[in-house]
């Protein structure tokens, strides 16, 4: 019979973290973003929108004083506003970082917020009421299927939706999980 204390096992090491992640992703969807948009005012200034696939997706370019689906006109100095309290909530927030998955998709939001904000400050009409380029339409042209947007936007929707199914499944940013975390708490 041994009469050492039982000892619980040790805990399993934190995954490392991510915060590379974040900023590759962010950086190559911020890159991309401003590329497409280039070509977009250098190709489709002017013209009438440009059919593809069949009728799927047109671009045009459009100049959005708005948030999406062109809310918010006349606040372009707001937006431009929100969007740095994002990217600094996301650069604060990579620090702790754990989970690939979160990395990716604070990346994927930091790349449309920083994309947006890039033409907010440096396109016409002056900084901080820059008007966004967007060039993709969906379903029909003039955004009359669905709004118009650009790579910036769907790098932000593609991020959220990424967070919002992590956390429903309670996979939280630092790694953890919150099933774990509640059979850890009733024993």
């Amino acid at each position: 019979m041994s009469t050492e204390p039982e000892t619980a096992p040790p805990a399993p090491p934190l995954p490392k973290k991510r915060v590379a992640v974040v900023f590759v992703v962010a950086a190559v969807l911020w890159g991309i973003d401003l590329l497409t948009k280039q070509i977009a005012v250098s190709t489709l200034e002017g013209k009438q929108p440009v059919e593809f696939l069949g009728g799927l997706v047109y671009f045009q370019l459009v100049r959005n004083p708005g948030a999406a689906f062109s809310m918010a006109t006349g606040l372009t100095w707001v937006l431009a506003l929100v969007a740095v309290v994002v990217v600094v909530a996301i650069v604060w927030l990579a620090r702790r970082l754990r989970s690939v998955g979160w990395a990716i998709g604070l990346g994927l939001v930091l790349a449309g917020a920083l994309g947006n904000l890039t033409d907010r400050i440096f396109r016409a009409p002056g900084p901080l009421q820059g008007h966004v380029v967007d060039m993709i339409s969906a379903f029909a042209p003039n955004g009359q299927g669905w709004a118009i947007f650009n790579v910036a936007d769907s790098a932000i929707c593609v991020g959220g939706v990424l967070i919002v199914i992590l956390s429903l499944l309670g996979k939280d940013y630092d790694g953890s999980s919150t099933k774990d975390k509640k059979k850890a708490a009733s024993e």
